[in-house]
This record gives C-alpha cells, sequence and structure tokens, in this order.
C-alpha cells in the first residue's frame, strides 16, 4: 500500500494563535516552574543516590582489599609458624660452643641467613633482645631475675624469639626480665 506522505500546511504548522497561547500563558509558566523544581528536587535525589552508591562501592572495594590483605597475612602467618622451631634450633645451633670445625658453622650461618632473607621478604620481623624494654602485649616473661647493668623491667635473656607480620603477633618472644 502506498502512503501518503503529502501533509497540509495547516496540520504541519502550528498556528501563530495557538503559539502566542502556549509562551504567553502565566498558568503554562507556572506549570513550567513547578515542573522545574520537580525535575530539581528528582536529580538532586539522583544525585545522592549516585553519591551514596559511590561511597558504598569505595567501601566494598576498601573492605574486600584489607580481608585479601588479611587472609594473605594469616597464611603467611600459619606457614612461619610452622618453620619457627626450625629457626630456633639454627639459634641454638649458633649459640653452642660445641667444638665444630669451622667450614660447618659457616654452613650453619648461610643457612640461617637464607631463612631470616625469606622471613624478610614475607614481612615476618623478630623481637625480643637483651635490654629492650618489656612490653607484655609482645613478651612472655617466664623469670625474673637481678641484674645490675639493666633498669627494672627490662629483657635480661630471650629464651625464645617473638615473631609478627605486620601487627599480628605470630608467637610472642619468651624472656626473663630484670627485677
Amino acid at each position: 500500500m502506498p502512503q501518503n506522505n503529502n501533509i497540509t500546511d495547516e496540520e504541519e504548522i502550528m498556528s501563530e494563535e495557538e503559539k502566542n497561547e502556549v509562551t504567553e500563558n502565566p498558568e503554562n509558566e507556572a506549570v513550567s516552574d513547578s515542573e522545574t523544581e520537580a525535575l530539581k528536587k528528582e536529580l538532586e535525589t539522583q544525585k545522592d543516590q549516585f553519591l551514596r552508591m559511590a561511597a558504598e562501592y569505595d567501601n566494598f572495594r576498601k573492605r574486600t582489599e584489607k580481608e585479601k590483605s588479611a587472609t594473605y597475612d594469616n597464611a603467611v602467618a600459619a606457614t612461619v609458624e610452622a618453620f619457627l622451631p626450625v629457626a630456633d634450633n639454627f639459634a641454638l645451633a649458633m649459640a653452642s660452643d660445641a667444638d665444630v670445625s669451622d667450614d660447618f658453622k659457616k654452613g650453619l650461618e648461610m643457612i640461617q641467613k637464607q631463612l631470616e632473607a625469606a622471613f624478610e621478604k614475607l614481612r615476618v620481623t623478630s623481637f625480643g633482645e637483651r635490654g629492650e624494654e618489656f612490653d607484655p602485649n609482645l613478651h612472655n616473661a617466664v623469670s625474673r631475675t637481678d641484674d645490675p647493668e639493666l633498669p627494672e623491667d627490662h629483657i635480661t635473656a630471650v629464651y625464645q624469639k617473638g615473631y609478627m607480620i605486620g601487627d599480628r603477633i605470630i608467637r610472642h618472644a619468651m624472656v626473663q626480665i630484670s627485677n
């Protein structure tokens, strides 16, 4: 079927009178102002919702990043905890006065340095040295002794070093403190 694309001038063009009625009618202006106010309120509402959604997304992103980091730290802590007896035994072997060859002692030192480098790479730090001030949050005091060289509540001997990753303690240091 052929379509009739011929539109008369009357249908196509709005009369001048109709145009004047639309632009000069005070009721249309009032409707236009109220519509404008309604649109402004709707825009503000949408903007507020958008900002809230953006803030929620940012909080979600930060929270998941912290959770991912905590999961990593927990896994590293559990793994390092399994290796701590090995590190303790190397420290005891290095501190012993056993009559061993220099090559053997040098080999032990190399292994201990590799173990320390691995801990450093995993961001694991040790604490609990002679002369440090006692902190019950970090140290586990197993005995007290008189030591004229150190002030009260300072570490006089370390039985086991403490280890931590970030702010999380993997193992408290086992120490002796001064009276």
